[in-house]
């Protein structure tokens, strides 16, 4: 990559984008910000690569948003592929893409990663449920506060190391497709709430969070007990 705004990352600021962005520049590679501030700025620049990070990941908010999370999630994804200049797109989606069809947040995630299958150099990368230090909602949180959990206890879930997904998806620009990554294995919700001791209770539907992959990723679900456990909050 030769030209000095060779990467825009859109959302750079986020739980997500903020890794990403941390391991772009790790990787020694040049990247621009790109967020609500500074959007109009760059949106006439031409860029190798533009890796969209920008979509709400917010379940509860986009069920009680319906109209917002379809004007953040797919509307704003057409804009980006309509408007901006670039070689390739990177779109960070959600695992909810596949397992969630039937909720607002699901629907519209696989409904902006239909938008990027119009694009014959795109790679679309689906996460699953991670933690890092900066997590601040979710059923870990949850957990660790005993506070109730709005799904059912058998649910399982991959949890990944957020830096993990930072530093692949900057190794990995290269590829194309639609990948899902992280933890392959998992662990239910009930059992890691016995791990940690927590008091929380669990109502609600079945809620698997499964990445399905034919790569493998050194990632242990299990490593998230001492993640929980070393949270101070």
């Amino acid at each position: 990559m030769k030209n000095k705004n060779e990467i825009a990352l859109i959302g750079f600021n986020g739980f997500v984008g903020n890794i990403i962005y941390k391991y772009l520049r790790i990787h020694n590679l040049n990247v621009i910000g790109i967020n609500r501030d500074n959007y109009n700025k760059y949106i006439n620049n031409k860029f190798d690569l533009i890796i969209n990070s920008a979509m709400p990941s917010k379940r509860f908010w986009a069920k009680k948003n319906p109209d917002l999370d379809y004007r953040e999630t797919v509307i704003k994804t057409k804009d980006i592929l309509e408007n901006w200049n670039f070689d390739k797109i990177i779109h960070i989606s959600s695992i909810s893409a596949r397992c969630q069809k039937n909720t607002v947040y699901g629907t519209n995630k696989k409904l902006s990663e239909d938008l990027c299958l119009n694009y014959k150099n795109h790679l679309i990368v689906r996460l699953g449920p991670m933690y890092g230090p900066t997590l601040k909602k979710g059923v870990l949180i949850d957990l660790k506060n005993n506070k109730s959990v709005y799904y059912a206890g058998k649910s399982k879930y991959s949890f990944t190391n957020i830096d993990f997904i930072g530093n692949w998806i900057a190794s990995n620009l290269h590829l194309k497709g639609l990948i899902e990554i992280g933890s392959q294995n998992y662990i239910a919700l009930k059992k890691l709430k016995e791990i940690i001791n927590s008091k929380s209770e669990f109502e609600g539907p079945v809620d698997d969070q499964l990445i399905i992959s034919k790569l493998h990723f050194n990632q242990d679900t299990y490593d998230v007990i001492k993640y929980i456990n070393d949270l101070d909050i």
